[in-house]
Order: structure tokens, then sequence, then C-alpha cells
């Protein structure tokens, strides 16, 4: 395992055992906030949709066993992500992802340190991911159907919306980490 992926891991654990213990009242609303948009927006759309298209059959015949492996760790890795991603934002941002209840500071530890958008990006490795082992190119199809208007959103709504909220501390983070393919070394603010 690399030094970054150790590190990473380590404070994911460290996130996950002690983060949640010593969140103040307002953390605490962000985490119940967090958990519903959690349970409607990437469980439906990694989950129920997916199901929706597939029934979660594998295709007749099944694909080659590489790619059904890829495709188990890549759901593995997106579910992970996502969770990590969800709680980065209820301890450090002390927010939700959902627009209406918004983070108050800017996160960047965590997975936002590899890329801008760790949310979507693990959502869309899910889906390809189911796609991959069940051998449906339904679901490479859905997973561009909703690339597109993720995309649009970042660019239009959340983007603007981080520089008018967060200014120079975005601008700087912006330009340092990439928004969809994930940087090899986690960003700093020394970098």
């Amino acid at each position: 395992m690399t030094f970054a992926a150790r590190r990473a891991t380590l404070e994911f654990q460290h996130t996950l055992r002690f983060g949640l213990a010593v969140i103040e009242m307002r953390t605490a609303h962000a985490a119940i906030g967090s958990a519903a948009f959690f349970a409607v927006a990437p469980v439906v759309v990694t989950g129920l949709v997916p199901w929706l298209i597939t029934d979660w059959r594998m295709s007749d015949p099944p694909p080659w066993l590489a790619l059904r492996i890829v495709g188990a760790v890549l759901i593995v890795a997106g579910g992970a992500a996502v969770v990590h991603a969800f709680v980065k934002f209820v301890v450090d941002g002390l927010g939700t992802p959902a627009p209406i209840a918004p983070p108050t500071r800017l996160v960047v530890r965590g997975p936002y340190r590899f890329v801008r958008n760790p949310m979507y990006v693990a959502v869309l490795a899910a889906i390809i991911g189911q796609a991959s082992l069940l051998g449906s190119p339904a679901l490479l199809v859905y997973a561009v159907i909703v690339l597109v208007p993720v995309v649009a959103f970042v660019r239009v709504y959340e983007e603007p919306t981080l520089r008018r909220t967060f200014g120079e501390e975005y601008e700087r983070y912006r330009r340092a980490v990439p928004g969809w393919w994930p940087r090899l070394r986690p960003w700093t603010d020394r970098d």
C-alpha cells in the first residue's frame, strides 16, 4: 500500500472513530441532514435506478472474469469514497452535500485532496462498476446520462457558489486540484 493510500485509510478510520464522537450540535444536525440526503441521492442514483435497469442480473454470457473483478472493485471503492466524502462534509464542513444546507467551511481534506468532486466521481465509479460486473451496456449509457447534468450543475451552480462563499481560498484549491480526474498525490495548502 502506498504512503498516500495508507494515510488516506488512517484518516478515514480516524474520522469514523473520533470525528462523530466530538462534534457539536450544528454538526449533529448536519449529520442527520447528510444521512437523509445520502438515502435519497446516492442510494437512488447508484442503487435503485441501476436495479430498475438491470434487475441486478448478469448478462448472458457473463462478462469476462477480469471485467467482473474490476467492476466489483469500482463498486466497493465508489461506495467507500462516497461515504467518506459525506463524513468530511459533516465533520470538516459543518454542513451537508445538499444545496439547501451547504457546509460553512470549505472541505479540502480526505478525498477532496485528490479531486474536487469525489462524491460525483465515486457515484459514477459505482455505476460503471455495476455495468462492468453485470456486463450491462445500458448502465454505461446511464452513467453518461448521469454525468451530463452533474457536470452542468457543478459548472453553473456549485463552482460559482463556492467562489462567492469562499473566495480566494476556493480559487487556490480549484487551481491545484482537478475536478474530475484525481491527482496522484494529495494536495496540501503548501502546494
